[in-house]
């Protein structure tokens, strides 16, 4: 038996389960300046907590594509045809993100910011269905040929696991989010997080607890690990639960950190070694032995992964080291017009 397929399968598991755990607060903490936040310093507050990290925190999802892609091209092509829309929709959701953050702070009419912070909030919660329900779709099946060619028109991927992943991704960020912002602000910005958090944990998991079990039986009752890990999620939602109540926040954001890490390595260790399932017929569906590149290509990519991971998570591990401070609406300046340093020139010259 070939092991690099399964390597990589786990690897291609560890880069996703990192995105959720990473882009999962940020996201979160973009909806939460959507409504939680009273006034624009507390937006800024907000916004200043996930500043320097959300850029690099997308380096996860654009491993885990690319990873895919080279790893296991017919599941990347079958997966990534079949959901066009929904794909094309996250990626001008994940546009209109960035250029908010951007563009927010560029003009200082209320109009113009608060049509930022909008786009700010609504491309968050979009991503997050979409990303989730892509997901949840990849572990449960779509209804592909023997060519891995979708059957059926545009939308045969919006079903009830879809919609469930959808809504676990939003519900685990908002509940990520409010925790890290317990960790990375103070005052009334803080007390709120933790009385939300406190309070709709359960709530907020939900769907991510229904979707891991959906998959436990949807790939005939799961394994020992996987169910080891269904465990861990559990143990993880319990521990957020009961320490956002008790206002012990690093071990509310490492409970919430366990649940996306058990839940979603649930997941994968159940639908293993299926990497697409064919709703159609069981002989159609996309494992990782049919679907996987050349030993060559992935003994390169092993290589590659051990040689430039490292210096992903360490220079990741710098950053939140560097800005590891907590933030008040008091550190947040007033306002002001800065003029490029050309219209300056220009006006001098005048």
């Amino acid at each position: 038996m070939d092991i690099l397929p399964v390597v990589w399968f786990v690897a291609i598991a560890v880069l996703w389960t990192g995105f959720l755990l990473l882009e999962g607060f940020d996201l979160g903490v973009g909806m939460h300046i959507l409504f939680s936040a009273k006034n624009e310093k507390e937006r800024r507050t907000m916004l200043n907590t996930i500043g320097p990290v959300w850029d690099g925190n997308e380096v996860w999802l654009i491993t885990a594509g690319a990873a895919m892609f080279a790893a296991f091209p017919l599941w990347y092509a079958s997966l990534f045809s079949a959901l066009y829309i929904p794909l094309t929709i996250t990626l001008l959701a994940l546009i209109l993100r960035a250029v908010s953050i951007e563009w927010r702070g560029k003009v200082h009419t209320p109009r113009w910011t608060m049509a930022w912070t909008r786009a700010l909030g609504w491309g968050s919660l979009v991503v997050a269905f979409c990303i989730g329900a892509a997901l949840a779709i990849t572990s449960t099946g779509l209804p592909i040929d023997a060519n891995g060619d979708r059957v059926g028109h545009p939308f045969v991927w919006l079903t009830v696991p879809a919609v469930l992943g959808g809504l676990a991704l939003v519900g685990f960020a908002l509940l990520h989010g409010a925790v890290f912002l317990t960790l990375k602000t103070d005052g009334e910005i803080r007390d709120r997080a933790a009385r939300f958090s406190g309070t709709w944990a359960p709530v907020l998991l939900l769907p991510a607890a229904a979707w891991a079990l959906w998959v436990q039986f949807a790939h005939g009752g799961g394994t020992w690990l996987s169910w080891a890990l269904v465990a861990l999620a559990v143990a993880g939602l319990l521990t957020t639960w009961f320490a956002a109540r008790g206002r012990r926040e690093a071990l509310a954001f490492l409970g919430c950190s366990g649940f996306i890490v058990g839940g979603a390595g649930a997941v994968f260790a159940a639908m293993f070694p299926w990497v697409l399932p064919s709703t159609l017929d069981e002989a159609f569906g996309l494992t990782v032995w049919n679907a996987s590149s050349s030993t060559y290509t992935l003994t390169v990519m092993t290589i590659v992964a051990a040689i430039g991971l490292p210096i992903i998570i360490g220079y990741q591990a710098w950053s939140y080291w560097i800005f590891r401070q907590r933030l008040t609406p008091g550190m947040i300046p007033d306002a002001h017009i800065v003029i490029p340093a050309i219209l300056r020139d220009r006006d001098e010259a005048r």
